[in-house]
């Protein structure tokens, strides 16, 4: 699927037109070009600061936000790759804390893209290749690493040896790539496992569990499980997590949702069983109040967007594009809302599965207004909104997020929700790209 990045800089725009233009595309996973490009480049992935690799169908980007937090709290550089971006390409690279800039990116992609011919790499493989190379000349205590799509063939799984790896939750998506059965879904996310390197997971069905403990028997690899080998439970204000001869009660994260305190619970496992970086306790409660991940249960400030709305309504952001991130964010809804009108503005990718979501969504809104996502292949409002007007939530279309705020009258807590990329629409329109 075409990634559409954008920049404001003409050299990093000269280099994204030329990532747009690249075969076979990111559609095609497999490790054997990714392997070959970083094998030009000097095979930087293995000389890059100590690596956190994190899976997981959801909540593997929230996971590496409180991984970062509690690393940079105990006064480490960290450098972090995740995808996708939602206002700026830049986003996808974190050199020792910081986004890289216009000159290093431009730089990075061109050196990386002089080094990719016949080789038909794809759009990520070479945004890959180009952090690698990036995280690799620059000094830090660590190395948190996103996977893509998937696992065991994602382009992230060159890595070699990590000091520890990470599955969040799981749940279908990408089903054209990873099959529809969660059980397969969670062998492929397994295949980051590495020999004897913690595999740090949530607590699985049946199923699902038996797929991830054959992959990472299959290599060696421990598997340090919730509710067998770490716990966490949550009360009112508080989290709880431990482990063997290790307790810790932080407070809850400010990231919203009961979803974000386990996986702030699955940062801390992780931390807990490498040797590579020493985090503090200290630290580690910290990261609860300092981690942040835009667009997942993210309350928008008074931006441009915001002011379309009356001064008394909320405008809240998440990229709910599967039934799995869905599930929480209507959880969270009504904690957020308490009784006052709930209007969802909403637009999915045509791959995306919109009957899960909405069904998910629907019985917390008052109200939908269906928009389409710019420059992708999207459900159509019109469809959208007679979808969700059959499972009794009254329904209207705009033309675009502006349009749609604008129909808003009223006092109310408005989501925008389904894509990331509607979800990068939004912060920019609000003048909130991510930094």
């Amino acid at each position: 699927m075409p990634d559409h990045a954008m920049s404001s800089d003409p050299a990093v725009q000269a280099q994204l037109d030329r990532l747009a233009a690249l075969s076979p595309g990111a559609d095609v996973l497999g490790l054997e070009r990714i392997t070959r490009l970083l094998a030009r480049l000097g095979d930087p992935q293995d000389a890059m600061p100590p690596v956190f690799h994190v899976a997981g169908t959801n909540g593997k980007g929230s996971t590496c936000a409180f991984l970062r937090a509690a690393m940079e709290a105990a006064g480490h550089r960290v450098h972090v790759f995740t995808s996708p971006h939602l206002v700026r390409f830049n986003e996808r690279i974190r050199i020792g804390g910081r986004l890289v800039d216009d000159a290093t990116l431009a730089a990075l992609l061109t050196e990386v893209l002089e080094h990719a011919d016949g080789i038909g790499a794809s759009f990520f493989e070479v945004t890959t290749a180009a952090a690698f190379l990036a995280f690799a000349r620059a000094p830090a205590a660590a190395t948190i690493v996103e996977v893509g799509l998937g696992g065991r063939l994602d382009a992230t799984n060159v890595i070699r040896t990590p000091v520890v790896t990470g599955i969040a939750a799981l749940g279908l998506d990408h089903e054209a790539f990873l099959g529809n059965q969660l059980a397969g879904i969670a062998a492929e996310k397994a295949g980051i496992a590495k020999p004897g390197v913690p595999l740090v997971t949530m607590n699985y069905a049946r199923p699902a569990r038996e797929r991830v403990e054959a992959a990472a028997a299959a290599v060696g690899a421990p598997v340090i499980a919730r509710h067998r080998q770490w716990w966490s439970e949550s009360a009112r204000t508080t989290i709880r997590y431990r482990d063997t001869g290790f307790a810790l009660v932080a407070p809850r994260p400010r990231l919203v949702g009961p979803h974000q305190t386990r996986n702030y619970a699955l940062a801390i496992a992780m931390l807990r069983h490498q040797g590579a970086v020493t985090v503090p306790e200290a630290a580690m409660r910290a990261a609860a109040d300092w981690a942040q991940w835009p667009a997942r249960m993210q309350r928008l400030g008074n931006g441009p967007l915001h002011a379309l709305l009356t001064p008394a309504s909320e405008l809240w952001l998440d990229g709910a594009h599967n039934p799995s991130a869905a599930q929480p964010v209507a959880r969270a809804l009504d904690g957020i809302a308490r009784g006052r009108p709930v209007v969802l503005v909403a637009g999915l990718l045509s791959n995306k599965d919109a009957d899960g979501v909405l069904r998910l969504l629907a019985p917390h809104a008052s109200r939908m207004i269906a928009v389409p996502v710019p420059g992708h292949d999207s459900h159509p409002p019109a469809r959208l909104s007679a979808h969700a007007a059959s499972l009794g939530l009254p329904a209207d279309t705009a033309a675009d997020l502006p349009a749609a705020l604008g129909m808003i009258r009223d006092d109310a807590v408005v989501l925008i929700a389904g894509s990331l990329y509607l979800a990068g629409i939004a912060l920019r329109l609000n003048d909130e790209a991510p930094d």
